[in-house]
């Protein structure tokens, strides 16, 4: 669906991602993403429309409990649980409500706080969504009664990568390799560390190909993003200069050929190519031309497939691509500068989010020594089995290629300093300048600073 009237990012904040141990909850988390994303598109509350809030562990008014904390003002507040692409579907509808002149100012705060270790289903009384996806995974190639159910259906796919194309278990390692790589410029990232090719392959083994080092970890954290409309834009040309277009959209859900013998297909892969089909003709991209990616990379054997779904090499050819050290800087795009999942960490809600953050930073020209000049469009992949595939294809505002500027995001809302480059909690001053001043509740604005310096 193309959209009705432009529609733009005009502020992003998130949290660190950090291991899930309970340290901070939901609220703190989802509470610090919004303030610093007000912020950073430089209104308060009080200007915007609708609210949506994105998790996919939690009762069912979560959301509300983190927006009340920006006051009270009576708005549309609804609670968006989509599995993995959880956060991207938010976004998609609020570039909706803007588009279709529904509202001129959304909030999206994706959070969640997980318990440690794989996946899992709290629900023992009824069907899981997923039945028939495992139903196939065990008629095709088993179950392994040791390996978490996810790391079998994408470590499968990985397998399927290797028969059919000829990609080795050092393709997919390298991937894994480059996002840790990555990590260590990302302030953000539950990970920061440097792993070599034989570090990785010589990590616990989950399920072949997959190794410990190549699969996403469990986190806790938040992320937030400001999405307007043209006439709200237009109406504030003082904002313009770092307003990123949200060029093209596409969310995908699956087709019959999910339940084929195909274990990339069972992974969401068809889902992938038909998103960024209709996102990239959306924005007028060639998929040939992107220079910027962040994808979900919930496991390497994913980035594998979705390099080829997304269409960055010819069909067949992603683990060339890899081998020629086209997925970093240097080569033909940079895929994941944030680290990823992998090395980022996945909290569920917050993942999508965090993508349009990174993205959106990069297009500005604030990421610092991570930032990726001269890209014209960047493209964001965000999938969640189930299923929904979100891409999403952003441009600058002024049509014009990133390139790296420093000292200009210090100057916003008067933060002083580079919220790309540097994670720092919440000021008073942020508060004070993000929260309703006409209809808060001083009962929870009180809670909430509280809360924000456990």
């Amino acid at each position: 669906m193309s959209s009705a009237s432009p529609t733009y990012v005009l502020g992003v904040g998130m949290t660190k991602f950090i291991k899930p141990r309970g340290q901070v909850d939901y609220p703190a988390m989802g509470f610090e993403a919004g303030v610093k994303a007000l912020v950073d598109a430089e209104i308060n509350y009080d200007d915007v429309d609708q609210g949506v809030a994105c998790y996919a562990y939690g009762d069912s008014t979560c959301g509300q409990r983190v927006f009340y904390q920006f006051g009270m003002t009576g708005i549309p507040i609804y609670n968006v649980n989509n599995n993995c692409s959880t956060g991207s579907t938010g976004l998609f509808m609020a570039r909706q409500l803007c588009a279709s002149g529904l509202a001129n100012v959304v909030l999206v705060v994706g959070f969640e706080k997980m318990f440690p270790g794989s996946l899992q289903s709290f629900y023992k009384d009824r069907t899981n969504p997923l039945d028939k996806t495992y139903k196939l995974l065990h008629a095709t190639r088993g179950i392994d009664p040791k390996a978490p159910g996810a790391a079998q259906l994408f470590g499968n796919a990985g397998r399927e990568y290797m028969e059919k194309h000829g990609a080795n278990p050092e393709d997919f390692a390298e991937i894994a390799r480059v996002n840790h790589q990555h990590s260590t410029r990302n302030p953000y990232s539950q990970f920061r560390d440097v792993y070599t090719l034989d570090q990785i392959l010589g990590s616990p083994m989950i399920h072949a190909p997959l190794t410990k080092l190549q699969c996403c970890p469990t986190s806790d954290g938040a992320a937030a993003a400001v999405i307007v409309s043209q006439a709200f834009l237009d109406t504030h040309p003082q904002l313009k200069p770092r307003a990123v277009l949200i060029a093209g959209q596409s969310l995908a859900t699956d087709t019959p050929s999910l339940y084929s013998d195909s274990a990339i297909e069972l992974v969401g892969a068809d889902m992938t190519r038909r998103a960024a089909k209709a996102a990239l003709a959306q924005a007028g991209v060639a998929a040939s031309s992107v220079k910027l990616v962040e994808l979900h990379d919930c496991f390497s054997a994913n980035e594998m497939v979705t390099i080829d779904a997304l269409g960055l090499c010819p069909p067949g050819k992603a683990h060339e691509m890899v081998r020629r050290g086209d997925i970093t800087y240097g080569g033909r795009c940079v895929v994941n500068p944030s680290g990823g999942l992998i090395s980022k960490g996945h909290p569920l809600g917050a993942t999508g989010i965090a993508q349009c953050a990174e993205l959106t930073w990069h297009l500005r020209g604030w990421a610092g020594e991570r930032n990726v000049d001269g890209v014209d469009a960047a493209l964001q992949h965000n999938l969640g089995l189930g299923g929904a595939a979100v891409v999403t294809v952003y441009k600058r505002a002024d049509g014009a290629a990133s390139k790296r500027v420093d000292g200009e995001a210090e100057k916003v809302g008067g933060r002083g300093y580079n919220p790309a480059v540097e994670a720092r909690g919440l000021s008073d001053e942020d508060i004070r300048r993000a929260v309703s001043r006409k209809m808060g509740s001083k009962f929870m604005h009180e809670e909430a600073q509280k809360e924000s310096k456990l």
